[in-house]
């Protein structure tokens, strides 16, 4: 398995980003048990993964859809314990689009490590896999998300109005992207 180190975290123990697999099922659920009511707030995440079963069910799918070319999912560990992820939870690549997320437990919060491990993801994407178009798409209510999304240099192209229900409210949602072109710009500006 590979592992890409994504920085050092204040205490030193560091933090990378790995995989996701449905043998990690276990992990993966005691990481959602650890963040469920923080990363409820806005994504169905929790809701999904009630047990250790239904988590190895979700990573099943993932990785029949990483086998279709479709999404892939990634863990965030840090100190060795999972406290996060990312990934595509759509891949086109004959389209030339795909859709990024993410989710962190509350220990991991305010590290930078969602923008760090998307930043990966969106180079792969761009530069290895030909995608022209990545989006975001987050609950307007969602400030943090929306802000990543920022710092991501993605620019907001609209809202869908009460366009999704979660946990029997409707909000709004918020649609980002940011297109391959604008994307190795900012990166050639940055360095």
């Amino acid at each position: 398995m590979f592992a890409i180190p994504l920085g050092s975290d204040a205490d030193g123990t560091g933090a990378e980003l790995r995989p996701l697999e449905p043998w990690q099922a276990e992990e993966f659920f005691a990481h959602i048990e650890r963040g469920r009511e923080h990363i409820g707030r806005h994504v169905p995440l929790p809701d999904v993964n009630r047990t250790v079963e239904e988590s190895r069910a979700f990573l099943e799918r993932y990785a029949e859809k990483q086998a279709a070319d479709g999404g892939r999912i990634y863990g965030i560990w840090q100190g060795g314990t999972l406290v996060g992820g990312v990934l595509f939870r759509l891949f086109d690549a004959g389209q030339g689009t795909c859709e990024v997320g993410c989710w962190l437990e509350p220990a991991a919060v305010g590290q930078g490590l969602v923008t760090r491990a998307l930043r990966l993801l969106i180079d792969w994407a761009v530069d290895v896999r030909g995608i022209h178009r990545v989006e975001w798409v987050a609950s307007a209510e969602n400030a943090p998300s929306l802000r990543t999304a920022e710092r991501l240099g993605m620019r907001c192209d609209g809202v869908l109005r009460d366009g999704d229900l979660h946990r029997g409210k409707r909000t709004d949602l918020e649609i980002w992207s940011v297109l391959a072109p604008e994307w190795r710009q900012a990166r050639a500006s940055a360095s």
